[in-house]
């Protein structure tokens, strides 16, 4: 069966692709942001302000350059968060510091605790340390961090030890911290339509993967390990299943949120056909990327295997059952994976990075 995808909209990006990182969507129950990083600074489109017409913009001023870390922006846009590799520092759009946590230094080799960004900027070890992230809570007001530490000139915590923090995004001042009992390389947040619970995974290299899944109620920050060696996906529009794909990209998997237990499997072997131009000969594998379009469905995507062999193939799967219902046809070609936009869409990127297409199924007639 073929489902037939609608574009919605094509968002052009704000920046040049050949001196900044892919455009991303970030989507919360009601708001929907553009946001693409590059070197000296990162702008937030409002894409649902004006449809059909120009996306208004903010641009915040970065305090380092994009390979020295990641970024996100707050809903309202009113404070874009940056993960460094010396601090978490979030900036208003004059650049103006809102609030800075400093904590350890993400290069493993470096014991120092930076007080600024020119202490390494010429440094090519600190040039590719590990990383953490950030994320913001879907109602704005909660920032989440995963930091070395110490932190926040705390010396109760023993250097090169990883937290997980929850912060107050007005001030920047620590609610709660776990440790996270992992070694990163890098590492992802999955936001939630509760601002109170938030998802990471841990990229650990050849150590695994670890996925965690957190919960703040106003005193005390608590986690529980979902699995060892998974990627978060997304979570649900009413928050009650999460995706996710094991390391191997072998087996899609939803969870049930409360208590993180699988709920059903998808294998890719054997479930999805291999690539028309492949022979069939190579083996098929899930993208680390999906997005729900509504509490039973999802798209998932084979692009990264398909790659080599022509066209992306995206499918849309039913929850339910963990079945694929069928591949998404386009009306133009597209590249890459299927990723969450909110509100039933999802997205892709153009092939030369200018523009984020909005798709959404067809309505049946």
């Amino acid at each position: 069966m073929t489902i037939t995808a609608r574009l919605v909209t094509t968002v052009a990006a704000p920046l040049d692709p050949a001196s900044a990182d892919a455009p991303r969507v970030l989507c919360t129950p009601d708001r929907r942001l553009l946001v693409q990083r590059g070197d000296t600074e990162v702008v937030a489109l409002d894409m649902d302000a004006f449809p059909g017409g120009p996306a208004p913009e903010v641009r915040f001023p970065a305090p380092w350059s994009r390979c020295f870390g990641s970024v996100t922006v707050s809903p309202e846009r009113d404070a874009a968060v940056f993960a460094g590799v010396h601090a978490v520092r979030s900036v208003d759009a004059t650049g103006t510091t809102r609030w800075e946590m400093r904590h350890g230094c993400w290069y493993g080799a470096c014991t120092a605790l930076h007080s600024s960004f020119d202490e390494y900027a010429h440094d090519e070890d600190h040039r590719s340390a590990d990383s953490g992230s950030v994320a913001v809570s879907a109602d704005g007001r909660l920032v989440w961090a995963h930091v070395r530490a110490p932190s926040g000139g705390d010396g109760g915590t023993d250097d090169g030890q990883e937290l997980w923090a929850v912060l107050d995004a007005a001030d920047g001042r620590v609610l709660g911290r776990v440790d996270t009992m992992t070694v990163a390389s890098d590492s992802e947040h999955t936001p939630h339509p509760d601002p109170a619970q938030m998802g990471l995974s841990v990229g650990e290299g050849e150590e695994g993967s670890p996925a965690l899944w957190a919960r703040w109620d106003g005193q005390r920050l608590t986690t529980a390990q979902i699995g060892t060696e998974l990627v978060l996906l997304a979570a649900s529009p009413s928050g009650r299943y999460l995706l996710a794909v094991d390391i191997g990209q072998w087996s899609l998997s939803l969870h049930d949120v409360e208590n993180g237990s699988v709920l059903r499997e998808l294998d890719a072997q054997g479930s999805m056909p291999a690539h028309p131009g492949s022979g069939g000969e190579d083996r098929v594998y899930w993208d680390f990327d999906a997005a729900f379009v509504d509490e039973d469905t999802v798209v998932a995507g084979t692009s990264e295997c398909d790659a080599r062999f022509g066209t992306a193939r995206h499918w849309l799967v039913d929850v339910r059952g963990m079945t694929v219902r069928g591949e998404i046809s386009y009306p133009v070609p597209v590249v890459g994976p299927a990723r969450a936009a909110g509100r039933g869409a999802w997205y892709t990127i153009s092939e030369d990075g200018t523009s984020v297409q909005l798709w959404e199924p067809a309505k049946e007639n």
